[in-house]
């Protein structure tokens, strides 16, 4: 996904309209539109303007693969989005696995703790 093509699905994805965002950058919506469409260069004071207004990192607008949009978060006030490839989710759905297979394992220690417990105080009622 090309950056400009980044920025009109962030701002999509952050209902903004492109008159909002030119306003924010005090240009014209025609000049944004242009931007969006890939029709003009942008250097990189208005690409960390639009960064900004996204509340994104430059390096996530930057990056030339094809990602995903992901949302956190409950409603519009208060929620927290990014842009992460392919790689990144697969990072972060192993971390989540490693994090699972431990708390497993910590249950199961539970479990062999309580069952040790009952043990002691079966012999200790005899």
């Amino acid at each position: 996904m090309e950056t400009h093509e980044k920025i009109r699905t962030m701002r999509e994805f952050k209902q903004l309209t492109q008159e909002e965002m030119a306003e924010k950058l005090a240009i014209t919506a025609g000049g944004y539109a242009k931007i969006e469409r890939g029709e003009s260069s942008i250097n990189l004071t208005r690409l960390e303007q639009i960064a900004q207004i996204l509340n994104i990192n430059v390096s996530e607008l930057l990056k030339n693969d094809t990602g995903f949009v992901i949302q956190l978060g409950g409603d519009n006030n208060h929620q927290t989005s990014f842009y992460a490839t392919s790689s990144d989710l697969i990072s972060e759905i192993e971390k989540l696995q490693l994090i699972i297979q431990h708390k497993d394992e910590l249950l199961a220690q539970k479990d062999r703790e309580l069952a040790a417990k009952d043990e002691i105080i079966a012999l200790l009622r005899k």
